[in-house]
């Protein structure tokens, strides 16, 4: 793969920009990539295990003379972030972030931009529930999709640009709106954390249950559940604030549907039951048949050897 920007700016050190770091060097897709993060603890971990060629300071400093910047902070910081880097970035530079949701980073991040520094949107939908520095992977973005959502008006030419980088990481891309993105992500993303957190918060509540048959006892439903529930809480509660309407009304279908089980368990509605379930089992078979996750038994996980 050839090199697609001379310099890319990685603002935030987490799980995102650190995979980004390590699968761009693992392509050679730039010749320079600067970091930075708010915290002097990460910037000393950037640091001592080889975390982007530069670690900066100041986000001033690390966006200067980058050809791409990316915002790989919660979604609630990236206005100030956006107000404090714009006087440093450089004309005809791209501007891109990572966020969960797009109509409130575009509305919080468009405003304070120059005009000649072009906005591209982005969002990879890939992840583990680890954070920091230290838990990035160059392998976390392949075959993973990654949501591109312009600004309308963008030229072409940095969409594209962008794209390249992306697909150079292993992603799989595609080009959608911003209102549209915040309603599939809401499906697919933001409602079923919600509702994780929810059951293993129900979980911590019900006293007739201990902690430890919790813990020994979890099979694989309630497992995956504090998986999912391990995410970062601050990004995850700056996605519920910042994505508010569709994940509301998601949660309202949610709650319909679920009133309708209770109904059919209550009366003893054994075909709704049976219905119900093989029509959520065909969406199962479809993510694996799309190559998102595997059916290998126990999904694939390793085994703990004692």
């Amino acid at each position: 793969m050839s090199r697609i920007y001379d310099r890319v700016a990685l603002i935030g050190l987490g799980l995102i920009a650190s995979s980004m770091f390590w699968a761009i060097k693992r392509a050679g897709l730039a010749g320079e990539v600067t970091g930075y993060a708010r915290s002097a603890e990460t910037r000393d971990t950037a640091r001592r295990i080889g975390l982007c060629d530069r670690v900066c300071d100041t986000a001033a400093e690390a966006v200067q003379d980058a050809d791409l910047v990316v915002l790989c902070v919660p979604v609630g910081a990236m206005e100030q972030v956006a107000r404090e880097i714009a006087p440093a970035l450089k004309p005809g530079a791209t501007l891109s972030d990572v966020g969960s949701v797009k109509r409130a980073v575009i509305d919080a991040v468009g405003p304070h931009l120059p005009d000649d520094v072009f906005f591209v949107p982005a969002h990879p939908l890939a992840g583990t529930e680890h954070s920091g520095p230290e838990s990035g992977f160059a392998e976390l973005f392949d075959d993973r999709w990654c949501l591109l959502v312009p600004v309308p008006d963008t030229p072409q030419a940095p969409v594209a640009q962008l794209r390249e980088l992306w697909q150079g990481m292993g992603a799989l891309v595609e080009e959608m709106d911003a209102e549209h993105h915040d309603l599939v992500l809401a499906v697919t993303s933001h409602a079923p954390h919600l509702i994780a957190y929810t059951m293993v918060g129900v979980a911590d509540d019900l006293r007739r249950v201990t902690d430890s048959e919790v813990i020994k006892y979890s099979a694989a439903g309630f497992r995956d559940f504090t998986r999912i529930a391990a995410s970062d809480p601050t990004m995850w509660r700056d996605v519920f604030l910042n994505n508010k309407d569709a994940t509301l009304e998601i949660l309202g279908r949610f709650t319909e549907e679920l009133f309708a089980l209770q109904r059919a368990i209550r009366t003893g509605d054994g075909d709704h039951l049976h219905d119900y379930f093989t029509r959520t089992r065909a969406i199962r078979r479809g993510i694996i048949e799309a190559g998102q996750d595997t059916d290998a038994p126990d999904f694939g996980r390793q085994k703990v050897i004692k």
